[in-house]
């Protein structure tokens, strides 16, 4: 392995990975990418170590509001694709753009230090099957995902059955003959208790708060590539949806769901079109939080308990960067806060891909992130005005861009962005760099 001190190291082949190698081979960036797994795909790799994928998942989002933009998915894949397609997708990702030889596949980065201040390089540690490794790198590319790292909640009391994290569902083969309990109704947990509905004896769903249901079709169309043509304030954009949501959802609260305590799009909503259906012919009993746990019995908040042979807690997922020191980050309560999600205020040299969430972002939101970075370095490393402006900007102090979006006050929404603020930012420094270029 040829590494010059020039080359970055780049974490990670899943989709954000992938694009950022794609564009930094655009820019002329040299790197060299690592990879835990034996392939690309990231989590959507059901075999990958780090997989959290599950038998039964697909996309929430079409994939024309999803793909890259430049590769887009064929005739062939469905609307909402499961993640075997997804797999074979990034595959051939890879191999249009011929990011396989980039990177050093079964190698697992245990440590990345800097060798001083910004600018002076970055020591980065692996291991492999021959053994431990170090090499220095120019600067370092974390894109090694946000969705690896289960947030496991401490319950009161203990449990007799089996109690797991939704990272270690897999099948629904694991429900047979058991009574189950779903903790979390997000887009996971509302999958997973579908799954139950079919294959356990019994499952019930518990929720601290309520969510907004939006169907996967609209007019026989996926519900995400509805609409957008005019741009709406968001006041208004908030009471069209909601008219839309009650005439194809009706009201959740029929059926034993709580009511939401915050306005729609303050957090990520549930798109499953069958959780409501199932609800509303009893195949599922809407619980509220857990008090406490007792032998195969869970005691609930409102005063209700029952018995359970499995609890599935599809609560999410924490940042996890364990190779980096957190203060190298600059980490601010629950996430890194960076320019544009991505950028360090302080250093050029260390960038955090993909560690952003936003309705309908997609893949290619991603990838104008990736494209963003690799022509900022193109543009340090040619004396751009513009790249030595955004360089200026993110050292002054900024804002995450919510759009004024009041996001609610969760680990999971502490990256999350306004997608049209937040492309549109992006758009506008990406233009300022491909100017100077042209």
């Amino acid at each position: 392995m040829n590494i010059s001190k020039e080359s970055y190291a780049l974490i990670g082949a899943g989709p954000m990975g992938l694009a950022t190698a794609k564009t930094l081979i655009e820019q002329g960036i040299d790197f060299q990418g690592f990879e835990l797994h034996s392939d690309v795909g990231g989590l959507w790799d059901i075999d990958g170590p780090k997989s959290t994928m599950y038998e039964s998942a697909h996309l929430i989002s079409s994939k024309k509001m999803t793909e890259f933009t430049d590769f887009p998915m064929g005739d062939h894949i469905a609307e909402y694709p499961g993640h075997r397609e997804l797999k074979t997708y990034f595959q051939d990702f890879a191999e249009q753009f011929d990011l396989k030889r980039r990177y050093h596949f079964g190698a697992e980065v245990t440590r990345v230090t800097p060798l001083g201040g910004d600018g002076e390089g970055w020591t980065v540690s692996w291991k492999d099957q021959d053994g431990d490794h170090s090499a220095e790198f120019a600067g370092v590319l974390i894109a090694n995902g946000t969705l690896s790292e289960p947030n496991m909640p401490a319950f009161e009391g203990e449990f007799a059955g089996d109690l797991i994290h939704s990272c270690k569902y897999k099948s629904a083969q694991q429900f047979a003959g058991k009574r189950v309990l779903i903790v979390g109704a997000g887009n996971s947990g509302c999958d997973i208790a579908v799954d139950a509905i079919h294959h356990g004896i019994h499952c019930d769903i518990s929720m601290r708060r309520g969510y907004y249901f939006v169907p996967k079709y609209v007019f026989g169309k996926p519900a995400d590539t509805m609409g957008g043509a005019v741009k709406l304030p968001l006041w208004l954009k908030r009471r069209v949806d909601q008219t839309l949501l009650k005439w194809f959802v009706g009201d959740p609260q029929a059926y034993g769901f709580p009511k939401p305590d915050y306005a729609l799009y303050e957090s990520h909503p549930v798109v499953n079109s069958l959780i409501l259906y199932h609800a509303g012919h009893g195949d599922i009993g809407i619980r509220a939080d857990i008090k406490e746990l007792d032998g195969n019995t869970v005691r609930f908040r409102d005063g209700e308990e029952a018995e359970y042979d499995l609890i599935v807690a599809a609560t999410g997922y924490k940042l996890h960067y364990p190779f980096i020191d957190k203060e190298l980050l600059n980490w601010q309560g629950d996430a890194p806060h960076l320019f544009l999600n991505c950028m360090h205020p302080e250093r050029n040299d260390l960038f955090v891909m993909g560690m952003i969430e936003a309705t309908g972002l997609g893949w290619q939101g991603r990838h104008d992130q990736a494209e963003l970075v690799a022509r900022y370095l193109r543009g340090l490393k040619d004396g751009s005005a513009a790249a030595e402006a955004i360089k200026a900007e993110k050292a002054k102090g900024f804002a995450r861009e919510t759009g004024g979006m009041n996001y609610l006050k969760l680990a999971r929404m502490a990256y999350y962005v306004d997608k049209q603020s937040y492309r549109s930012a992006l758009n506008k420094r990406t233009q300022a760099l491909k100017r100077e270029m042209a």
